[in-house]
Order: C-alpha cells, then structure tokens, then sequence
C-alpha cells in the first residue's frame, strides 16, 4: 500500500490525475464504476473532443469562487494541454471560435494516447468498480464497493464527475464521499442544457433554428437557437444556462442587426410596397415564414388572411418590438440525462487550491466536476479537468 494512490472516476480529470502521480513515482490505480474510461470523452465536442479553447479565461466558469481555479490555472492551462497532448501524439487544430480539436477530429484518438501512457506508466484500471464508501483509518483510507472485495490506498483522489450524462457513468457518488469526510455541497442543477418553456408557441415551430441574441436577467448570448416541442435548445440556449439562475423569463431579439427604429421603416417600407399582401406571407425574405406567422399570434395581431395595409401605426410598433424582445416563460430545464456539466458541487473553500487536497482530511484530494466550478460551452469545462486533474495528480 506504500505510495499507492487511489483514482476513484476513470473520466478527464481522473485520467490526467493517474498519469501526472503516476509520473511522480506512485503507484496508481484507477477505479471506474463503468465498463470502460473516459466515456464521456468519447462524446465531447459531438464525437470530435473539444480538448480546450485558446480563449478560455477565469470569465468563462462559474461557481461561488472562481479564483480557486488559479492554482491549476497557473500550473497547467491552455498551452501545456496542447503541449502535453502533442507529446502524445495528438496533432491539435485550432478553429475560429478557439476551439481546439485534434487534427483528426476523432475523439477516440484523445482517450486512446491517454490509456497507452496509462499503460506505459503501468497504472493499474478496474472497471465496473462501483465506490459505495470510502473511509479512513490512521494514514491510509479504506475503499468499499458494493460488490468485491475492499481495496486500501495511502491517498485518494475523487474524479467522480458530477451528475450530468447519468447514461455515462456520472451518478453523483463523489458528492456522497466527499460530504461524509464533512464537505460542504453547494446546490446542483443542469448546466449547459435546453431549456423548457411554456409551449404554445414553440410546438408550432418545433424543428426551426434562427440566429439571435437571447436575454435572461442580466446575461446574454447570441448564437443558434431551435425550438422544440418542450421549449428551447441550441448552442444559445446551452451557453446562457451556464450563467442564468431562477430566471422565469428569456427575451429573444432575433433581428438582433437592425434598431426598433430601423425595422419600423422597414415594415413601413413593405407595407406601401405590397399593401395587398396578407399577414400570412407578409415576412417571406425577411423571416422564416412559419417564425413570423407565430409572433404575429403571439401579440394578438391576427387574423393572418388580413392584408398588411391594415396594420395601424401601434400594431406597427407592437410588431417591432417583439422582433427586439420576444418573450418566453421559462419553466425549467430538461433532465440530468440532457445536461452536459453540472452547476454546483463541493465548496472549494475546503480545498487548498495549490494542491487540490482537502483541507480537512490529510491525503484526499478532488479534481473536475465534483467541485464547484463549471465553465461555458465550448472546451471550458474539459480545460477545467485537465488543469485540476494535472494539479491533484502531481500533488500527490
């Protein structure tokens, strides 16, 4: 058991963690609950593995202190994790957004040079390894599945994840253990998820995406947008949930390039230009047919068999300033199993952020998405399990 160190999770951060003490000279093994590591690397990035973004910056994560992250942050950040994957083979492509892929665009290949280091360190992998608990006794800790037999480490780190992607492995059993050695838990919710709204409207356009600036509270995001059947989705839609909490109402300017003022004359415009055009086809070369026919119900100007000369001076405006302000009632978010991080976690207060070690139990350590630190969409939160898995491992 001397200079044996216990990985408990077989994802990102626990991966990285494994090879970094392993490096250091302890002899390493990794305990995963599922079949095989790093699943959920095999997802990120659609298949590709978004390993980090050139960008990424404290103002891309969230949690109640985010400078905790500078301990990892100044160890190991952007330029070392495409540093340390190209020693590992990994031609790395950088996008226009700052997204960082591997050239060959296959995330298989980021979890493969991972195992063959693994390997060629000789770190130890037990799948189907289910932690029930884990306790400590004088300087070691004792490790309980619930099936096997109990295994026994001098240090122990927690890379369980949280509890986005259940379908991946991600249970929440590092919140358990951390909170049993007396941790605290900051509350959890979906991140990076669509979001549901009152359906009225959007059943109707369910299948439609459009470009546009979406408000909620004092946060905004432009990008793609899809309606559902159940309310929002798309890369908008995912970003702005990494920032927004309790919010009941999401505005959507989706003639985000034009001013009130400016979309008034042009509606004007069309109106003298077809004034026998009905409501109907009214926004045809401006909006998507059906979007257009939605908002005009939307604000009571109806019925769509009117002609476009009938609009007066006020319905005029109305129209304009629900192109600029659409609203939406949010009622909540969709399940775990849609989410792709988790928002909240292990206060890292308790945490030496030069270390990633407990500062109530000597020897315990956590790294990733058990802690409470999660980043936007876009590489962020995998640059997150890099650079703590890399601080915990070679703290150890």
């Amino acid at each position: 058991m001397n200079n044996s160190v216990a990985v408990i999770g077989g994802g990102a951060s626990g991966l990285m963690a494994a090879i970094c003490a392993a490096q250091n000279g302890r002899n390493v093994t990794v305990y995963e609950s599922g079949e095989r590591v790093g699943r959920k690397i095999l997802a990120t990035g659609n298949g590709r593995c978004n390993m980090t973004n050139i960008n990424a910056d404290l103002e891309n994560y969230h949690g109640n202190n985010v400078r905790f992250m500078l301990g990892a942050k100044n160890k190991f950040w952007v330029d070392e994790t495409i540093n340390f994957f190209e020693n590992l083979g990994i031609l790395a492509k950088i996008e226009d957004s700052g997204k960082v892929y591997p050239y060959s665009d296959q995330a298989s290949a980021v979890l493969d040079v991972l195992r063959f280091r693994m390997e060629n360190l000789k770190v130890k992998i037990v799948t189907g390894f289910e932690v029930k608990t884990v306790n400590k006794h004088n300087d070691s800790f004792e490790i309980v599945p619930y099936s096997g037999r109990n295994v026994y480490a001098e240090k122990v780190i927690i890379a369980t994840g949280g509890k986005a992607a259940p379908n991946l492995g991600s249970k929440g059993i590092g919140y358990e253990i951390l909170q049993s050695f007396g941790h605290r838990l900051i509350a959890l919710r979906p991140s990076l998820v669509q979001l549901r709204t009152e359906t009225a409207v959007v059943k109707k356009l369910r299948g439609i995406k459009l470009n546009a600036m979406i408000l909620a509270g004092k946060c905004s995001e432009y990008g793609e947008v899809l309606f559902t059947d159940y309310g929002l989705s798309g890369p908008a839609i995912f970003a702005i949930t990494s920032r927004i909490e309790g919010e009941k109402k999401l505005y959507m300017d989706i003639m985000n390039n034009y001013s009130e003022e400016q979309l008034c004359d042009m509606i004007n415009v069309r109106i003298c230009s077809n004034p026998k055009i009905t409501l109907e086809n009214f926004f045809i070369g401006m909006l998507n047919k059906r979007v257009g026919q939605a908002l005009l119900k939307f604000i009571g100007i109806e019925p769509l068999s009117r002609y476009a000369v009938t609009l007066s001076e006020e319905e005029v405006l109305k129209i304009c300033r629900n192109l600029k302000k659409w609203e939406f009632n949010i009622t909540g978010t969709m399940s775990w199993n849609n989410a792709q991080v988790t928002k909240g976690g292990i206060a890292t207060e308790e945490f030496n952020s030069s270390t990633m070690e407990s500062k109530l139990i000597n020897g315990l350590y956590a790294a990733g998405e058990v802690l409470d630190i999660d980043g936007d969409c876009g590489g962020y939160n995998l640059q997150w399990a890099w650079s703590s898995g890399y601080l915990a491992g070679s703290s150890v």
